[in-house]
């Protein structure tokens, strides 16, 4: 009689077990979604993730890389410009987030500010390094002037000579970086104020060390999920105005930082770019792992910065010139500057005939931003931009000499940050070794549960069979 009940209580405890690791089954990942959810939202309660979100603790740094002109004259009388590239000069990058305030409509409006540290140990020379690029003061200013009545671009090319201005410049790096003294300048901020992007020195980089990046307001995505970090406004704006088209004026996607969770292969990542001043669109490519947590690689299409005659929808970024370039005169005081990918790459292959020196490669000029699908966190991030120049011979300024039609490259850098130390540890065990033990432990109630429900089974038989042996034997 107790082996019976013995028996019955294995059994029950063997089923019990069985439906518990079978619950798991069903209920486990809805609970670590559940987790996943909670500790995303934007709120000072989520201590971690709100503080990574705030101030950024993740390493991040800029690389700069200058095209150096070795034939400054030879290009003046009309040949093909010739360059090399010098660099890297590596900055670290220290991002942080101030003014914060939250809504009542589960939204947060923030300025987030940039400062850059120049890390001699990293780089391949110093800020005093001297190179010698295009003058955007000078050949920058001749495009724009081009339309304007001759006796005017004469006065302009005289005004330039007044303030010994070039139509190449050499300077160090340091100071093309982040500003270097010009009459010129000071002139146009006296008497022309609003004409240059900045007031102070003029430098490729002066505008946006110590600044911030506009105002931002984003979804916290206390009340819906999918919205977190999805841009409401920024600078109080809904949509742009200086492109063409409504599409084209499209504030979509995040802050370029972080994305809604749960992604798949189809989803793709839009974020907004104050820099670039429009919004971009990053696809799918490959898995991938970085120790040992699961990754998706996403990558810019083709069409990114393809023009309105190649991809319809790019029409209204025009006037454009080749696939592979951005014209972004409209949000750069009309300079006629256009972004690119490093060296081209991407782009119309007849612009690398314009220019002796460059060498195009995915794994090199690519940018691409590796994320965690189930978080929406990147763990591993390069964007890499290249500044260009549209030069030209324009009549009554002499500084532009016999310059042939040409779209200059300047400078590229790459801005690329990654997970590691505490943060990937973290990281690592809450969203890697946790589940996988969640999965481990139900398969082991569910395998516990069967072994324990078969043993009472094959005791029950051979309880049974013994007593016919024993019939069989008498």
């Amino acid at each position: 009689m107790n082996k019976s009940k013995l028996a019955i209580g294995l059994l029950v405890v063997g089923t019990l077990t069985v439906v518990f690791g079978t619950v798991i089954v069903f209920v486990g990942p809805i609970i670590i979604d559940n987790q996943i959810v909670k500790n995303l939202v934007i709120d000072p309660k989520n201590e971690m993730s709100y503080t990574m979100w705030k101030d950024v603790p993740v390493p991040f740094f800029m690389n700069v890389y200058f095209f150096n002109v070795l034939n400054p004259t030879e290009v003046l009388a009309g040949e093909k410009p010739m360059v090399e590239q010098r660099g890297p000069y590596v900055y670290r990058k220290r991002i942080q987030k101030q003014n914060i305030t939250f809504h009542p409509n589960h939204t947060v409006s923030y300025l987030e500010y940039r400062s850059y540290f120049f890390e001699p140990s990293m780089s391949v020379g110093n800020e005093s390094d001297v190179v010698t690029i295009p003058n955007m003061l000078v050949l920058g200013a001749a495009v724009m002037m081009e339309d304007l009545p001759f006796a005017v671009r004469l006065m302009i090319s005289t005004t330039f000579k007044t303030f010994k201005e070039g139509p190449f410049l050499t300077k160090s790096v340091g100071e093309l970086m982040w500003g270097y003294d010009s009459k010129l300048v000071d002139f146009l901020n006296k008497w022309l104020p609003g004409m240059l992007p900045s007031t102070g020195k003029f430098g490729l980089f002066a505008e946006f060390n110590n600044s911030n990046t506009g105002l931002f307001t984003i979804h916290t995505g206390k009340d819906d999920i999918r919205l977190i970090h999805k841009v409401d406004s920024w600078n109080g704006l809904s949509k742009l105005t200086n492109w063409k088209t409504p599409q084209c004026n499209m504030i979509n996607g995040t802050a370029g930082q972080m994305w809604p969770p749960f992604m798949t292969k189809e989803s793709t990542l839009p974020f907004y770019s104050p820099d670039a001043c429009r919004s971009l669109e990053m696809v799918y490519q490959r898995e991938g792992i970085m120790e040992g947590i699961p990754l998706y690689r996403y990558v810019a299409p083709k069409t990114l910065f393809a023009n309105g005659s190649d991809y319809a929808p790019n029409e209204g970024f025009c006037p454009c010139r080749q696939s592979g370039l951005l014209n972004v005169s409209s949000c750069r005081s009309n300079s006629p500057v256009f972004i690119s990918h490093p060296h081209f790459y991407n782009a119309d292959p007849v612009l690398l005939d314009y220019v002796q020196g460059l060498q195009p490669a995915e794994d090199e000029h690519g940018l691409f931003i590796d994320i965690h699908p189930e978080t929406g966190v990147p763990l591993n991030v390069s964007i890499r931009l290249q500044l260009n120049l549209y030069m030209k011979k324009v009549s009554g300024i002499t500084e532009t000499g016999k310059i042939s039609e040409v779209m200059m490259p300047m400078m590229w850098f790459e801005e690329s940050g990654y997970i590691d130390g505490e943060i990937l540890t973290t990281f690592h065990t809450n969203l890697v070794l946790l589940p996988k033990v969640m999965v481990y432990m139900q398969y082991c109630f569910i395998g516990l549960g069967l072994a324990t429900i078969l043993g009472v089974v094959l005791l029950y038989y051979r309880k049974k069979v013994r007593p016919l042996h024993s019939n069989s034997s008498n």
